[in-house]
């Protein structure tokens, strides 16, 4: 199958893809990007992703040279080029070409704007119905005082380097505290546990991206009458939870049964994550925008 991705303002096949050495998102992983999920032909939660785009450019001062619908109907018309009904589009805005300092000033030629749409694997199905062992890594997240989690930016060593520890554990994931010693999230997905029947997740100020994964399970939570909580916990919270899972655009839902060694609940995904899990794939098939039905954004 023929790819083509949008680089500012064309498609063109991977080989011709090509940013400067000198982009400031190569330099500096100054940018911010977005993880979208289309599904049988729909794009799911496409606003609440282009909105979300939207709000780390402008914390981070970066000029996106298309509108909110414009951004939305590029990414549909990605899709289309692809002939994407099932996967993962990634949108990528950057600084743009400068030079070899920081000042971002000298990124005279305009923002880089690129859109991949691809086939993504986060996890193996056994891992979905089984469940997935993690550790408690000893990289903290980021403090929110220094870089505030809701920008989602180019810049992920501080995932990196906890991913770094997962991958020597040999084991699924990898959740992170906060400077504090509370559970933030994963480097990748948010946290869930369930506590005598009770959905609890940090709540935003603990240092975590507020994910649109995420959102999408406490409204189902709410619709199914699952009592539900933000509030902080530590790690023996987690040790000692009925159940656990993570969320995120590429992970979905995916239970989590074994925590440093701790057997979480009875060793197998439970009820609740089962459940949601279960409403969630039912969510994303009926829900989106479609993909075929949409206007071409370019002429």
């Amino acid at each position: 199958m023929n790819r083509f991705i949008f680089l500012n303002g064309r498609f063109v096949p991977p080989e011709e893809a090509k940013v400067s050495v000198f982009d400031h998102g190569f330099l500096y992983g100054d940018g911010c990007f977005e993880g979208i999920r289309a599904y049988d032909g729909r794009v799911f939660r496409l606003d609440e992703h282009v909105e979300r785009l939207f709000r780390s450019a402008k914390t981070l001062m970066l000029a996106i040279p298309y509108s909110c619908q414009e951004m939305r109907e590029l990414v549909l018309e990605t899709c289309r080029h692809n002939r994407l009904r099932q996967g993962y589009i990634r949108v990528v805005c950057s600084r743009g070409r400068g030079d070899l300092g920081i000042d971002p000033r000298n990124c005279r030629e305009g923002t880089t704007v690129v859109i991949i749409a691809d086939k993504l694997t986060m996890y193996p199905p056994s891992m979905y119905e089984e469940g997935m062992a993690v550790i408690t890594t000893s990289t903290r997240r980021n403090s929110p005082s220094a870089l505030d989690p809701n920008i989602k930016s180019l810049n992920y060593l501080n995932n990196i380097l906890a991913k770094i520890e997962v991958n020597r554990a040999g084991v699924g994931e990898g959740i992170m505290l906060n400077q504090d010693g509370y559970v933030a999230e994963a480097t990748g997905d948010n946290v869930f546990i369930v506590t005598r029947g009770q959905l609890i997740t940090p709540p935003t100020y603990m240092g975590i991206l507020e994910g649109i994964t995420r959102n999408a399970v406490i409204e189902l939570a709410h619709q199914m009458h699952i009592p539900f909580a933000e509030q902080a916990f530590t790690q023996t919270a987690l040790y000692t939870a009925d159940e656990c899972f993570l969320t995120g655009t590429g992970a979905e839902i995916v239970p989590v049964v074994r925590v440093d060694d701790r057997i979480i609940g009875d060793g197998k995904p439970g009820p609740i994550t089962r459940q949601l899990r279960e409403a969630f794939q039912q969510m994303v098939r009926t829900q989106g925008v479609e993909i075929e039905q949409a206007q071409p954004a370019l002429s």
